[in-house]
């Protein structure tokens, strides 16, 4: 019996795989991956094209004469919270991937107007190097499909953010200093700075780190994956 697979696109190759692993209700390793076309930003926003891969389960429905029943990574219980659901979905994505791990939830100090503090999942586990990837880039992945599997779920959009080993922690500890040192910078020079492109959560960091700054004040703008921070000196400060 022929195996038919389909197609999924996506920002990255990483965020088209997500995609598709998440509508066909799939573990990555139940499915044959075909990167089509790896997508490309383009000059300027010109020639930009999205990545584009073939997802086939590796085991037919109805093979052997019976329905192959789908894995599935969403927990059964109904009334769990967030943070319970969270922690079981990212403890059996882990276990899937080959790593055994410790996870511990917590909720993140509140930004200002915020409607809702992220949940932090903090894993301890062997590998770590492995799991975050170069420049976060697999621990960014894995952050996403949690995300996506934990939203279906609770049918609502939960913020969360997904640590390993600290990681994140030492990333913040250097996005508050930067956010000092430009801050200063603003202020000498009486312009605004403009950091460069961060995703929500270090851009969360940068607001906190200066939220309580007396000579400036920080506004995000941009869009999508271009979104920034900027850092305004206050008007009558010098």
């Amino acid at each position: 019996m022929s195996r038919e697979g389909k197609i999924f696109f996506g920002e990255t190759v990483e965020a088209a795989i997500a995609a598709g692993l998440t509508a066909l209700r799939l573990p990555r390793e139940a499915v044959e991956i075909e990167v089509l076309d790896e997508g490309s930003r383009g000059i300027l926003g010109i020639g930009a094209r999205m990545a584009r891969v073939r997802l086939t389960p590796l085991v037919p429905a109805g093979a052997m004469g019976a329905p192959t029943p789908t894995p599935t990574l969403i927990p059964e219980a109904p009334e769990s919270s967030a943070a319970e659901v969270a922690r079981t979905i990212l403890t059996d994505l882990l276990q899937r991937l080959g790593f055994s791990a410790e996870i511990r939830v917590r909720s993140a100090e509140p930004a200002t107007d915020e409607e809702e503090a992220p949940l932090v999942l903090d894993v301890q586990t062997p590998g770590a190097d492995t799991l975050i990837g170069p420049r976060g880039e697999t621990l960014a992945a894995l952050q996403h499909i949690l995300r996506l599997l934990v939203n279906r779920r609770m049918g609502r959009m939960v913020n969360l953010v997904v640590d390993v080993q600290g990681y994140k922690g030492r990333r913040e500890q250097n996005l508050r200093r930067l956010a000092e040192r430009m801050a200063s910078q603003a202020v000498r020079s009486g312009r605004t700075v403009y950091l460069e492109p961060m995703p929500p959560y270090e851009r969360r960091i940068i607001h906190l780190a200066l939220r309580d700054h007396p000579d400036v004040t920080t506004q995000s703008v941009g869009e999508g994956s271009r979104r920034r921070v900027t850092i305004i000196p206050r008007v009558g400060k010098e």
